[in-house]
């Protein structure tokens, strides 16, 4: 059986300077998914025209908008790049320059040219559940995140915040408070069979 090798890694956005090229509809989708996730995230996006909606999406945001054709210039000081045109021949230009660059790369709906996938995403305050399907099943990882939003509860982020306070409280070395923490979750896993 074919396994997914993808490593998964939560970025803190807010602090790296995000490239897309495109403001169209493939541009609006990666955006809306990137502040849906991270609302904080620094973005650039470069179009030569910005459907509206794109333009709506970046008002109360630390979105820049520049309408202009793809240079490579626009790569400086950018840690990830998108790229969300409908001529491919841009978004592979985009491709050669991030990886001349050292620049992770996704070049939307084509794998072959990607670093890395965007993934489906639950959020429920701090607990964050990132989804892939390896490329192979965007609508695959769509249900398994709307399987996810509704089976996980509400009050989720509460028990985040209690554990995280008991956690402070532990006295000993790691291994102690390792020990600790796995014989009260354990607990919380048999609690949650029983219902």
């Amino acid at each position: 059986m074919e396994q997914n090798e993808l490593y998964p890694v939560f970025l803190k956005v807010s602090t790296l300077h995000l490239l897309i090229v495109g403001g169209g509809q493939v541009g609006l989708e990666k955006l809306t998914f990137l502040l849906k996730s991270s609302p904080g995230a620094r973005v650039t996006v470069v179009s030569k025209a910005f459907i509206p909606e794109v333009r709506e999406l970046a008002r109360g945001h630390q979105v820049t908008l520049i309408e202009d054709a793809y240079q490579k210039s626009y790569l400086e000081d950018k840690q990830i790049v998108i790229a969300a045109t409908d001529d491919l021949s841009v978004n592979i230009e985009v491709h050669r320059d991030c990886k001349r660059a050292n620049i992770l790369v996704n070049l939307a709906d084509n794998p072959t040219y990607c670093d890395f996938y965007m993934g489906g995403i639950v959020t429920k305050g701090n607990v964050k559940i990132a989804i892939s399907t390896n490329g192979k099943s965007p609508t695959a990882a769509k249900r398994l995140r709307q399987f996810f939003e509704e089976i996980l509860p509400e009050n989720i982020n509460e028990l985040v915040e209690n554990l995280n306070a008991y956690r402070k409280t532990i006295k000993g070395d790691f291994e102690d408070k390792v020990q600790k923490m796995n014989e009260l979750t354990k607990e919380m896993i048999k609690v949650g069979k029983k219902h």
